[in-house]
């Protein structure tokens, strides 16, 4: 389906094409980041995606397009990295197909140069063998087929920087101009010459074999990465073309991209819902499994909320959207998505810097190897075939294809058990986690807490509550959450609030009436100098015994009630700490609530270590001083009171709850809530850095390997160039079989619930 172009005025998203290798994105990167108004750049070669941020004032869209095209390549705005890798697979199936066409005949030629193969020839026509043919043939693949190459390598070379392109161009570009040279050396009798066995020695073969064996190469791994692609972009796929609109009286079709706040959107069976909003009429079956993880329909009514992504299975709606088209809770899953795609591993940065300079010294090596066999008196057709075959069995693609491949299979497949990662570096840094610290209440708990108690002093039950969730009428803590629908539930008076102060940690302290409330914990009564009667003192002691959450509601200097709340652990707690145990990685509980509660949870969970009545800022000094003892520590969070910690620890997951700030919180983002995604990812990541790893060994062996062989003699051209495709296209097939290793590991994970 089409989208929208994704771009605004600090940032760009452009679709990228022509890129050969990973080369290319680091080349067009370094270029960009040279520009004033550029402040950060990322190119991703497997996407085809290039993403820039920059000053407002200065950022034009033509200018950074233009820069990118004067670079060799093409650019225009956003689409969708498959429609852009479809077009080019079409365009590079085409190359391919008259390539093979025009290299097939030349291949008889190349029997000439295996004398096993001689008495096979006797059976072919002479004509094959003139070398007219032969030079009319090379010349299309060479400078028709092989054109990108030469353009690729020129912008390259221009910007003082080497790609694959430029070996492939420097080793063909040789094999051809020798043999066009060895034609015309006798004149057009040479030309015309029809013996098979008397004629000058011709690689015309080497260099249409090397081109057309590089594009069968660059096909098949196109198509591997947009079978990546398609499978593993629910959320970049999951798209609207339009929807009714009811603005200003009048009604009409619109993309959801330009709906605004205040809009009415109808929407009936069968639709994906365009928008984030309210229902105003209407009563549905809702499908939110792409947001929830939970497969079951939903019946959702006028006054509920309603999630664009969502699919209506039965039924129809008219939906008062409450954000604009661009700024619903899918988009803003899909930029997290998308930022995570345009990071960069450790790993990654060092390959980059090691294929910076691979080029250069391949033709240093090259020249050097040609030298050499010249002094210790060999041919000179022996010194610059050794030497071709060093430029053409290099392979800086299987280096710059090590982790991409790897990388984006694991983020896609996180993203189907609804984790989000924001930076690529957390799936490399994840296999070395030693402990996982979670918070309680939102965490290990559903976050859904229900008031199970409350004692009200001086006040009926129902004003007491009134008076606390008119102080909490504004707070998003699962405490202030259930306070509030407690009191909706006794249909409670409303009160108005003035000057009230959230209390991070703590609780609400505001005026009412004539009054001064507040509302919260023993911190919040210690930092205000409130005392508790000894009845008070009592009662509390005994509902903290029961594990509950207590909040104590003063009015002015004396305590009017108490609340005791309570919650109920995950279905997916109990699963995941033990598949954490099982790994050896310890488990910790801290949390800012009482002992007694903390104590209840971790006895029912299996956790051991727990560290209660801590504030934010405790939590983060608890996660340093963990560190501080070399210890990888992940924290998981409600990314509300955990947003420190979340951000001070290696690893920080994020529970998500449909909050700004449970998305934008640490490291990750757990979408469907459910811990168990926990080892599942830390377990994922294991298998890719160990396929990452496998990748760069198999790629640094084969070029430690090949090139001395290469620079020896031992290897033709042209078998130097099946090589150095067959090598990109192991290391892709390697990372392919990260898929069946994932499937493995998650068909022992359901085993094992």
């Amino acid at each position: 389906m089409q989208q929208q172009n994704e771009w605004n005025d600090s940032e760009l998203v452009l679709s990228v094409s022509g890129m050969s290798c990973s080369a290319c994105a680091t080349r067009i990167e370094r270029s960009l980041s040279k520009l004033s108004e550029v402040e950060q750049i990322a190119v991703s070669y497997p996407l085809r995606t290039a993403w820039i941020k920059g000053d407002p004032a200065k950022l034009e869209l033509s200018h950074v397009i233009a820069k990118i095209i004067s670079l060799g390549f093409q650019a225009k705005p956003y689409t969708s990295a498959i429609d852009e890798m479809k077009q080019e697979k079409q365009m590079l199936q085409k190359r391919l197909l008259i390539a093979l066409i025009f290299t097939l005949p030349l291949m008889c030629s190349m029997a000439e140069h295996i004398p096993l193969l001689h008495p096979l020839l006797e059976l072919l026509p002479a004509w094959l063998f003139a070398p007219w043919l032969q030079l009319l043939l090379a010349t299309c693949v060479q400078f028709f087929i092989g054109l990108p190459f030469y353009i690729s390598a020129y912008y390259a070379i221009r910007e003082k920087l080497a790609n694959m392109d430029v070996l492939v161009v420097l080793g063909t570009s040789a094999a051809y101009i020798y043999s066009h040279y060895e034609v015309f050396a006798n004149g057009l009798d040479g030309l015309l010459h029809y013996a098979r066995f008397d004629q000058p020695q011709l690689y015309f073969e080497t260099s249409a074999v090397v081109i057309t064996v590089v594009l069968l190469g660059k096909y098949i791994e196109l198509s591997a990465a947009l079978r990546l692609q398609e499978q593993h972009e629910p959320f970049a796929q999951l798209h609207v073309q339009e929807v009714l609109v009811e603005r200003d009286g009048h009604t009409f079709p619109l993309r959801p991209n330009f709906i605004i706040a205040g809009d009415r959107v109808h929407q009936s069976e069968g639709d994906v819902v365009g928008i984030d909003g309210t229902i105003v009429t209407g009563e549905a079956y809702i499908d939110e499994s792409l947001l929830t993880g939970e497969q079951r329909l939903i019946v959702k009514a006028a006054g509920d909320k309603v999630w664009a992504g969502t699919t209506i299975s039965q039924g129809a709606l008219i939906i008062h959207a409450t954000t604009s088209g661009n700024d619903t809770l899918l988009q803003r899953i899909r930029e997290l998505v998308k930022q995570g795609q345009r990071s960069k591993t450790n790993i990654q940065r060092q390959v980059d810097r090691v294929v910076r300079w691979f080029v250069p010294i391949i033709v240093l090596l090259a020249l050097s190897t040609a030298a050499i066999w010249i002094l210790v008196g060999a041919s000179e057709a022996t010194a610059v075939l050794s030497a071709l075959a060093v430029l053409l069995v290099a392979c800086p693609c299987a280096l710059g294809l090590a982790a991409p491949i790897s990388l984006a299979i694991a983020s896609g497949r996180l993203v189907k058990h609804g984790v989000i990662v924001k930076d690529a570096s957390i799936i490399e840094r994840l296999h070395h986690v030693e402990e996982v610290m979670f918070d309680k209440t939102g965490t290990l708990t559903e976050g859904k807490l229900s008031v199970g108690f409350v004692q009200s002093f001086y006040y009926s039950k129902q004003k007491m509550i009134a008076l606390a969730a008119a102080l909490e009428q504004y707070a998003e803590h699962p405490i202030a959450q259930a306070i509030r629908s407690y009191g909706e539930a006794l249909a409670v008076h409303s009160y108005e609030v003035r000057n009230a102060e959230h209390k991070l940690g703590h609780g609400v302290v505001g005026m009412i009436g004539e009054h001064r409330y507040l509302v919260g914990n023993e911190r919040l009564l210690s930092l205000e100098n409130k005392e508790l009667a000894p009845y008070v003192s009592t009662i509390a002691k005994e509902r903290l015994k029961l594990g509950e959450t207590l909040c104590y509601i003063f009015e002015n200097d004396r305590c009017i009630g108490l609340i005791g709340l309570s919650d109920q652990i995950k279905s997916s707690t109990i699963p995941a700490i033990a598949a954490l145990k099982r790994m050896k990685i310890d488990v910790s509980m801290a949390t800012g609530d009482h002992e007694g509660s903390a104590y209840r949870i971790g006895k029912e969970t299996g956790i051991a270590h727990m560290h209660a009545n801590l504030l934010p800022d405790q939590k983060l000094e608890l996660v340093k001083q963990k560190q501080k003892s070399k210890r990888v520590v992940a924290m998981v969070g409600d990314g509300w009171n955990d947003a420190p910690a979340l951000a001070g620890a290696q690893i920080g997951i994020a529970m998500s709850n449909g909050t700004e700030a449970a998305l934008h919180a640490g490291h990750m983002t757990l979408l469907y809530s459910q811990l168990t995604s926990i080892p599942i990812s830390i377990q994922m990541s294991q298998l890719t850095v160990k396929n990452i790893k496998q990748n760069l060994m198999f790629a640094l062996l084969y070029n430690c390997l090949m090139l001395p062989v290469a620079a020896l003699g031992y290897l033709k051209p042209w078998m130097a160039g099946v090589a150095m495709s067959l090598s990109s296209l192991c290391v892709v097939f390697n990372a392919l079989l990260l898929h069946p290793r994932l499937n493995k590991l998650e068909g022992s994970q359901y085993d094992n619930e």
